[in-house]
This record gives C-alpha cells, structure tokens and sequence, in this order.
C-alpha cells in the first residue's frame, strides 16, 4: 500500500519569510552605510562646521567613560517610559469608552479634538506653574503627548470594527461583553498598536522640550547645555542616542504588534 505525502503547506512561506528578513535586514545596513557616507562627506567639506562621525564617536566615548552618557539616557529613559506608559494605559479605555458608547463619545470627544489641536509643549509653561519645577511636570507632558496621539487610534479602532462581525455575533447569541471581548478588542488591536508607535514617537519628541523644566540631567539637558557652549559633537551624541532608543522601542512594540495580530495578512 502506497503512502500519501502530502505537502506542508506552510514550508514554503517559511523560507519567503526569511527571505524577507535578510533582504530589509541588508537594506537597513546599506541605508547606514550611506547615510554614514553622506554624512562624512559633508562633514569633510566643512559644511556650516559639521563634526564627522569620528569626532561624535569620540565625543561619545568621552561622555561613556566619564558616566555622564548612562546618567543621561537612564534618566530620559524613565521619564519617557513612565509618560508613555500612563498616557497609553489611559488612552485605551478612555479610547474603548468613546468607541462603544455613543453617551461617552459625546462626552469626551470634543475635549480630546481640543487638546489634539493644542502642542504638547504649549503646555510647558502651565505646567510648570501648577506643578513645579520638579520630575511631575516633565512627565505629564511626556504624558500629555503619548496620551493624545494614542486615544485617537484606540478610539477609531472600536469604531471601524467590521459590522458584519458583530451582527454574526449576536445573531449566535453573544452578549454584548462577549461581543467587545471576543470580537472588538481583537480587531481593533492593529489600531491601538499603531497609536502606541505613534505616540512613543510624540513621547520622545517631547522629551527635549520637557527636559527644559529645571531638569540637572537628561538627553534634552545635555543638549540644551552642549548649544551654550556650541558644542555640536555633544548635541549629535544626544540626536542619536535619542534615535537609537526611540528605534529600538518601536521595534519592540513592532514584534508585540507582530505576535499579537499574527492572523493579519502582510505583505
């Protein structure tokens, strides 16, 4: 008796997958070597008194070695997480209860559009005059920015929920907490995803303007200090250290996005 082979069918996605992975992983290194390359270029013909990428890597050596660099960055760190991390942690629900109750829609709509319209940093001077000059005001506008950029996202998630799902739903017999559980936190999970990138972007680019709050260390700090002194190898050490962070967390929300909408289909 003959035996039936049949092919696994997800095989050959596997290695497509790969595929992909190595080839954008190539392109990202040709990316930086270019922009590397560009960079040392102007740099090497004097433009405005650009510093090259070996001064700013021996800068940011001298910053390493002294400790300053790791002060800085774990004390921009906390305040852009601990910002983010309240401002996403509100915005969800508060995002939900817009999108599944007309009531709360309407109630709370017109003061997010409000504040929407209104910088972040507009804020600053406000802030400092409820709050003080201490580490609250810093985060509350970290806060504020993460906050706004995700409630919309949350809130358009719940909405644009297909109908059809949720008339299938109860027409099966769900109730209405099954319905949000089962059918509308999955499918508005993409959206509330994509809100927490954008607002990880609006927390650290809120970050420098809210160091400026008598802050005595931070990226921002160092920066605002190093253009006194118009130290510009310091102020590129802060730029990319700044960027490599913020990369390396919308990474990891992007692997999270991955693992948690892996029934999406992707190109």
């Amino acid at each position: 008796m003959s035996v039936v082979t049949v092919p696994d069918e997800t095989t050959p996605a596997q290695p497509a997958a790969r595929s992909r992975t190595g080839r954008t992983l190539t392109l990202n290194i040709a990316a930086v070597a270019i922009g590397l390359a560009g960079w040392s270029a102007l740099a090497a013909i004097g433009v405005q008194g650009l510093p090259g990428p070996i001064v700013v890597a021996q800068r940011a050596g001298e910053l390493i070695a002294d400790g300053t660099l790791a002060g800085d960055v774990l004390a921009s760190l906390r305040r852009v997480l601990i910002g983010f991390t309240l401002g996403t942690a509100l915005a969800v629900p508060v995002g939900f209860l817009m999108g599944w109750y007309a009531v709360a829609r309407g109630l709370l709509e017109p003061y997010v559009q409000f504040f929407r319209t209104i910088p972040p940093l507009a804020i600053i001077p406000l802030a400092i005059v409820l709050l003080g000059i201490g580490e609250v005001p810093k985060i509350f506008v970290i806060f504020l920015a993460a906050f706004l950029s995700s409630v919309v996202a949350a809130f358009q998630g719940v909405v644009g929920v297909d109908r059809t799902l949720i008339n299938a739903a109860r027409v099966l017999g769900a109730s209405d907490r099954t319905i949000f559980i089962k059918v509308v936190i999955p499918a508005s999970t993409p959206f509330i995803l994509v809100g927490m990138r954008v607002g990880l972007g609006s927390a650290w680019g809120t970050l420098v303007a809210a160091e400026l709050i008598a802050a005595q260390e931070g990226l921002g700090f160092r920066m605002q200090q190093a253009q006194l002194y118009y130290d510009l190898p310091t102020i590129f050490v802060g730029l990319i250290t700044i960027g490599v962070l913020g990369l390396a967390m919308d990474r990891l929300l992007l692997l999270a996005d991955r693992h948690l909408t892996a029934w999406q289909e992707r190109r």
